[in-house]
């Protein structure tokens, strides 16, 4: 389903705590955009979910070689660079 770019403006009964652990984690000023943000992250897995089942035409041993989960190369494609060190003055 391709992404829409609509503004609609509704009520929701949505679990603070979790709102609040949504905003914290994302670093979203506002509960809109971290509700925005949590969609976004949630439909980006859902993509990838999708593309991972359709095998990438490999079979399930050539997957097994090619994808490594704990592979530090995958987690470089898939997150931003964490901020590491001193920060210098």
């Amino acid at each position: 389903m391709p992404y829409i770019n609509a503004i609609m403006k509704m009520t929701m009964h949505i679990d603070e705590g979790i709102l609040a652990e949504v905003m914290k984690l994302t670093g979203a000023k506002s509960k809109t955009k971290a509700v925005e943000t949590a969609l976004k992250e949630m439909a980006r897995k859902a993509r990838l979910r999708s593309i991972l089942d359709e095998g990438l035409g490999l079979s399930s041993d050539e997957l097994k070689n090619v994808f490594d989960p704990d592979s530090v190369a995958m987690m470089a494609v898939a997150e931003p660079k964490a901020k590491y060190g001193r920060h210098h003055l």
